[in-house]
């Protein structure tokens, strides 16, 4: 959800969202059942008596009367898991539009010159030559491919793909970030996707 350009915030337990609740108004919920200290149904049947979010429910759980019980209660969706990104995305962006919030569809697919990067197969071409990258690196370079065209910040860079306690380690990106212009570009002194917006973070190059 961070890459796609969500901020997250998290709750471990049904006290802790309804606190978070009490002093956030999010977009949209997403919600699990199997909570230690309650049951998410608890959460949704509470919440729909004084808020119009969406809420996504994902669980393990895949019996239909749950299921029907929870969307009768106010759920917006039910995903039952194992589920895969892009499904959940599709589903959150249906749920926010019907609550008259329109997102725009997710970026998966960046072409600009010899670079191609497919995010849902996590292939990454050059001159149509496979690229081998970490995960880190190519954690990296599809948060760049979402904003394709606009400057990314550092801070949004680590906070994103490290996590926010690493919002001060800039050597961390300086360091990916030539591992990642050594394999993409044909002349990394002399970067074309990559490019370094000074001061501010990085942008890459579309058309």
């Amino acid at each position: 959800l961070a890459l796609e350009g969500f901020e997250v915030q998290t709750a471990v337990s049904v006290s802790e969202a309804r606190a978070l609740l009490h002093h956030a108004e999010p977009d949209a919920l997403l919600l699990d059942l199997g909570l230690p200290d309650g049951d998410g149904m608890d959460l949704v049947r509470e919440l729909r008596t004084r808020k119009a979010m969406p809420i996504l429910v994902v669980s393990a759980r895949h019996q239909e009367k749950e299921k029907v019980r929870l969307l009768d209660s106010g759920a917006d969706d039910y995903l039952t898991k194992p589920f895969g990104v892009p499904e959940l995305l599709a589903r959150l962006r249906v749920a926010m539009r019907h609550r008259g919030t329109a997102l725009a569809s997710a970026r998966l697919v960046h072409d600009h010159e010899d670079l191609h990067v497919d995010l849902e197969t996590r292939q990454v071409t050059v001159d149509s030559r496979p690229v081998h990258l970490t995960p880190t690196e190519f954690k990296l370079l599809a948060r760049l491919v979402r904003s394709a065209g606009k400057v990314v910040t550092h801070r949004q860079l680590l906070a994103e793909v490290w996590g926010p306690e690493y919002t001060d380690h800039t050597h961390y990106l300086r360091l990916y970030m030539a591992q990642l212009r050594a394999k993409i570009e044909r002349d990394p002194a002399e970067p074309r996707h990559l490019l370094t917006e000074t001061g501010v973070g990085y942008r890459l190059a579309s058309a």
